[in-house]
Parts: structure tokens; C-alpha cells; sequence
């Protein structure tokens, strides 16, 4: 890995990153905050244009860094993104949210130096990272800013009652387990689990938010929040595709593994899925104008 460069050449190292292929880890500066750490992943070529992916590392609000977040980045660029993983705070909310936030503030205006003229801009995150993924889009929504072509949630961690089935059935029904233990930390006080950028699933306003991708795995202890969540957006008119895979064993816990192994047989899926979720929200080309017809000639 390279080393970190300077907040000044945070830019310059993310751009040159994004061009040449390398995995290059940043410090990004933002207004009136300690610069907070990135890695940047993807290729693209000089000229062309890539999705550009703003990525929250999973984990349970209180554990987890760049490195848990690194086979999500990878299958994100390997399906030709270039994308900016945060390493945001460890703290209660709202703290990883408004970091968050700035963070897609700064990518948003390095977009056509990361991923060329034209790039849309989109959030991703799993489990936790989901979550925040998911609290960042109501954000930039209400603030009206900046524009967001879509928002990928791998096994969103959104309950914090962590008493759906799926996560009954992960923790053979133990009431103390590290989802819950999560919550709590995350949220430190009972008023926070009202807040809808704290618990995005409790949002009463769902309308007018990016186009989503939720997908989850059979046995996911997430699998059931994510599936309601992907309903009620669809109910408030949000473009969802969401899907089970079934190749994904042991997830989330599998998309940190340091060998990949629970995500090695369905990684091909899951980049398919990825590459038609950018495809899909793409506008199309504007067409070619056609000249006007030529003057009829003098009689």
C-alpha cells in the first residue's frame, strides 16, 4: 500500500490513483474538521468516464476500518467504478453521518478528476456502512445537494431492535449479540433511534431519494430489515432492485474475511449486479444533433 500522502495532495493522489490503478490511501481535508482517511480504488482511462462510488466500510458502528471495507471496494472497482473508501469516525451519532456527509461533499467536487467529465456519484457501504450509506442519501436529499445517481446497500444494518427473524436465526436467539451491542453504543441515547439519519428504516419520508441496490445473502442476519427496507422505498416510488444471493454464504461477516472465501463464489453475481445498477442509472447519450437541411439552391 502506498504511503499516505499530505491533506494538500489529497486530490492529486486520489486522481492519479483513479488513472493509473492503484490501491492509494489519502487524508481528505473538510471544512472545519480533522481530515479524515481514505483509499481509493479503480482504473480508468485517460478520457473515459466511471462511476464514481463514495464507500462506508462495514462492522457495528464501533469496530472496523479501511481494511474490513476492502473486498466491497474491490468488487465496486472491478465492476468499473472508482471509488473512495472513508474511514469515518467510531463515535455515536451524528458524528459518522456528518463526516460522511462532507466526505461526499469533497468527492462530489472532485468528480470530474476522479472519474472524468460527467461522472455520476453514488454512496455504498455494508452492514453498518450500510446504514450510513443509507443515512448520507436522506441527507443530500434534504439539503438538496449534491446529486446522487444511486445508493448500493450491502446487508444494511437498520433495525436497532435486532429482533427480525434472519437475526434471530444467526444468533440462535441470543438477546445480547454485536449487532445489538452496536445499536447501542451507536445511538447512546433513547431519543437518537427516532431520528430517521440515525435509523433510516424509520424514516416516515422516503420519497424522492436516489435509485437503490440492497443485496443481502440466505443466510444474512441482515436479510430481513434490508428486503422490508427495499419494500418501503419501493412503496414511496423509489427505483429498488433488491435480491437474495444465493452464493453468498455467512454474510456479512464473509465480506471482511482477509481470503474473500465468502465472497469468492458469488463475487461474479454480485459485480453483475453492480455493473447493471450503474447501466441502469445512467442517463442515456443526448443524440446527435442533425444539421438542418441546406438551403434550396438559387432558381
Amino acid at each position: 500500500m502506498s504511503p499516505v500522502p499530505s491533506s494538500r495532495s489529497a486530490e492529486a493522489a486520489a486522481a492519479a490513483a483513479a488513472v493509473q490503478g492503484v490501491e492509494a490511501d489519502l487524508l481528505i481535508e473538510l471544512p472545519g474538521r480533522e481530515p479524515v482517511a481514505a483509499r481509493v480504488y479503480g482504473q480508468r482511462a485517460k478520457g473515459d468516464t466511471a462511476p464514481l462510488v463514495l464507500h462506508f466500510h462495514g462492522g457495528t458502528f464501533v469496530c472496523g476500518g479501511l481494511d474490513n471495507g476492502r473486498n466491497v471496494a474491490r468488487l465496486l472497482a472491478g465492476s468499473g467504478a472508482v471509488v473512495v473508501s472513508l474511514a469515518y469516525p467510531l463515535v455515536p451519532f451524528p458524528e459518522p453521518i456528518e463526516v460522511g456527509y462532507a466526505a461526499l461533499e469533497w468527492l462530489y467536487k472532485q468528480r470530474t478528476k476522479l472519474g472524468g467529465k460527467g461522472s455520476l456519484v453514488y454512496l455504498a457501504g455494508e452492514e453498518a456502512g450500510g446504514n450510513l450509506a443509507a443515512a448520507v442519501a436522506l441527507i443530500a436529499r434534504d439539503r438538496a445537494h449534491p446529486p446522487l445517481a444511486g445508493q448500493i446497500l450491502l446487508s444494511p444494518m437498520l433495525d436497532p431492535c435486532a429482533g427480525t427473524a434472519s437475526l434471530r436465526s444467526a444468533t440462535n436467539d441470543e438477546a445480547e449479540c454485536r449487532w445489538a451491542t452496536g445499536w447501542q453504543k451507536y445511538l447512546s441515547c433513547p431519543s437518537n433511534a427516532m431520528h430517521p439519519y440515525a435509523v433510516p428504516s424509520g424514516s416516515l419520508r422516503l420519497a424522492a431519494l436516489a435509485p437503490a441496490l440492497v443485496l443481502v445473502g440466505q443466510d444474512d442476519a441482515m436479510r430481513d430489515e434490508a428486503m422490508t427496507f427495499a419494500g418501503r422505498l419501493r412503496a414511496a416510488g423509489i427505483e429498488v432492485t433488491s435480491n437474495v444471493l444465493p452464493g453468498a454464504a455467512n454474510w456479512p461477516k464473509a465480506l471482511y474475511d482477509p481470503e474473500n472465501a465468502g465472497c469468492r463464489d458469488c463475487a461474479a453475481n454480485v459485480q453483475q449486479h453492480f455493473r447493471e445498477f450503474f447501466r441502469a442509472t445512467t442517463p442515456p447519450a443526448a443524440p446527435a444533433p442533425v444539421p438542418p437541411p441546406a438551403a434550396p439552391e438559387p432558381s
